[in-house]
């Protein structure tokens, strides 16, 4: 494989392309080999999603390990938090095949170390990147790895439920899009519960997306939820991804739920049981989700975006509890990794207890008018973000590098740009006090994008 090749698959926080053109089952041979070498472990668990390439690439996958002398443990079809929990329980590393929320034509590659801490640039991707693209290693001497199949899905459902007191929930109906990915498989399972009337949507596993991509960011694939939920009268509405590990919600109206809320929201239960505990948060969520984790007693860690700096800070702080923009929400009691059930699980208990719809619920925890995340196709992205900084730092009360450009202004507004890991796209997100200010920011901002 050409350098070039090797470098558009291994990306910053896992591996993706397009499959079987860029992303074949040469290719995860040459991974599986490679991952053996990178983790050392006697055993490794795999586990894959719904993507018609998913089986024959985790089977060369497979191959890779075994040839090198490790065995593999096949948990089989499930979400990636699945994955996550069988590397937690069993204490092994793990690889899910997936693209997550991408179209049916990729597929890729989540991997962990035991206790399903991430494998990410500079953490081993980098390594799997140099293997692409020399031969493969010959097999190692000895004995050749062995195979066990393992059934978890149970034990992943009672353990989710462990950790949230669903006992005494009041009835409530809540419609779930699974976009025909894992959701389907695991929603049932953690769902299950004699108060809760469960609205299936595209609950069939398939891979080709006969409805919508499994991407619940862009709002025209929860389009259909949303008028779902108004139409059964539902009190919540939930979207997964591809991979099920991120989960989005609609309340009764059929309003996104913005994640930020969704991050306060949680960060406030767990916080009522363990006051002055860490939590982390990426630099682009809401100041006003910030200030409610300060209120509830917390110490907010300010994290850059993306799942392996989140999980590595909440390690390092022993937080109990990360979120995302992006859906992302991430639990210690499940080895810091992320789960969207679990996150959704939360959201279900703290809507019983509530006794009040859930739009009142979030517009409680809603403080200041947000952008949500802008995508700007940029030739250079690099280039754009040192223009803003020229065009609009003189006027900014602070600045910081952590993840791009960020810009605080002494009116408490904010905004941050920062170039894509995966695609010549510029993202910014914005947030002031009104609407005025808000879109004032904004267009100052695009009009320095522009100008780059």
């Amino acid at each position: 494989m050409t350098p070039e090749l090797a470098a558009r698959l291994v990306k910053a926080y896992d591996i993706r392309g397009l499959s079987p053109q860029e992303l074949d089952e040469s290719a995860a041979h040459l991974l599986g080999a490679a991952f053996a070498e990178l983790t050392g472990a006697p055993e490794v668990a795999l586990a894959r999603d719904m993507r018609d390439t998913s089986p024959a690439l985790a089977e060369a996958f497979a191959r890779g390990l075994r040839e090198q002398g490790v065995d593999v443990v096949d948990a089989g079809l499930g979400s990636t938090d699945y994955l996550y929990f069988v590397s937690g329980r069993l204490g092994v590393p793990g690889a899910m095949f997936t693209a997550s929320h991408n179209p049916a034509g990729y597929n890729g590659i989540k991997l962990c170390r035991a206790g399903a801490v991430p494998v990410g640039e500079g953490t081993g991707l980098e390594v799997l990147r140099a293997a692409l693209t020399r031969p493969a290693p010959a097999p190692a001497a000895g004995r050749r790895g062995g195979r066990r199949e393992v059934a978890l899905l149970d034990d992943y459902a009672a353990h989710l439920h462990s950790l949230v007191d669903l006992s005494g929930l009041r009835p409530l109906k809540v419609v779930v899009d699974a976009g025909n990915g894992m959701a389907g498989l695991t929603v049932p399972l953690v769902l299950d519960q004699p108060a809760l009337t469960v609205v299936p949507m595209y609950f069939e596993l398939d891979g080709s997306f006969p409805n919508h991509e499994a991407d619940p960011m862009k709002p025209a694939n929860v389009a259909a939820l949303k008028e779902r939920v108004r139409a059964e009268g539902a009190d919540l509405g939930l979207a997964f991804d591809g991979d099920a590990d991120r989960c989005f919600a609609v309340d009764e109206r059929g309003e996104a739920v913005p994640a930020s809320s969704v991050v306060a929201l949680v960060a406030k239960r767990l916080l009522a049981r363990e006051p002055g505990a860490a939590v982390v948060h990426n630099l682009i969520t809401s100041r006003g989700t910030v200030e409610q984790i300060e209120e509830a007693g917390g110490k907010p860690v300010r994290s850059r975006v993306g799942h392996s700096f989140v999980k590595r800070l909440m390690a390092e702080h022993q937080a109990v509890f990360g979120g995302e923009h992006s859906g992302h929400y991430y639990f210690r009691d499940f080895w810091f990794a992320d789960t969207g059930l679990l996150a959704a699980l939360h959201i279900i208990a703290e809507l019983s207890a509530a006794q009040h719809p859930l739009s009142t619920l979030v517009d409680g925890l809603k403080r200041y008018e947000s952008s949500g995340e802008v995508n700007l196709p940029t030739p250079d992205p690099a280039a754009a973000v040192v223009a803003v900084e020229h065009a609009l730092g003189d006027a900014a009360a602070q600045l910081d590098h952590l993840d791009g450009l960020t810009a605080s202004f002494a009116d408490g507004s904010w905004f941050n740009v920062r170039p894509s890991n995966t695609e010549p796209v510029l993202r910014l997100n914005a947030e002031a006090g009104d609407p005025a200010t808000l879109a004032a920011l904004r267009e100052q901002v695009l009009a320095a994008i522009a100008r780059a």
